[in-house]
């Protein structure tokens, strides 16, 4: 199974447009998923042939309604995943929500794919991977280009590379077993 990762659309609807366009026509994913920031923006991912996944940022209106999950999990080829705008507990989380550190310290989750930072990540710490596709802004103060991330999951196997959005050059990769 392949998915499309993206955050921190910030209003850059055309780039927004452009990754998605990317995952499904080159990357042939089968799920769209935006991680948050602005919420709002994912409605363009329903332009595209995919399933759409999506978490409201901690700074989202949204995020503090009960009723919208601020963090998903999934299991899909027997690994599961957990799609969330932090890494980390925040301070605007609802009572319920789980903390993703605690997730993947018990084990409980095996990819924890996430936003906020704009800094595009790739990491395996015990045996969960963390993947930041980064963000989809024109310009960032942090000075990384616009990008995102292509995950997937096959049984036995794990690959993820986050690419840059202009050029299509892969930033980082991993390949693995969880």
């Amino acid at each position: 199974m392949r998915f499309g990762l993206v955050s921190d659309s910030h209003g850059e609807i055309e780039n927004l447009r452009a990754a998605a366009r990317i995952l499904v026509s080159d990357w042939r994913v089968e799920i769209l998923a935006h991680l948050g920031d602005e919420c709002e923006d994912a409605s363009v991912l329903n332009e595209f042939p995919a399933q759409i996944i999506q978490v409201p940022g901690v700074y989202c209106e949204h995020y503090r309604d009960p009723a919208i999950a601020n963090r998903v999990l999934k299991v899909f080829n027997g690994y599961r995943v957990l799609f969330t705008h932090t890494a980390a507990a925040h301070k605007n989380d609802l009572p319920d929500d789980p903390n993703p550190e605690t997730l993947a310290s018990r084990g409980s989750v095996d990819v924890v794919a996430f936003g906020h930072t704009h800094i595009p990540e790739l990491k395996v710490a015990g045996k969960v991977l963390w993947v930041n596709p980064g963000h989809l802004k024109e310009s960032d103060k942090k000075g990384y280009p616009p990008s995102f991330a292509v995950l997937e999951l096959s049984v036995g196997s794990v690959s993820c590379r986050i690419i840059g959005l202009r050029g299509g050059a892969s930033i980082q990769e991993w390949q693995g077993i969880l």
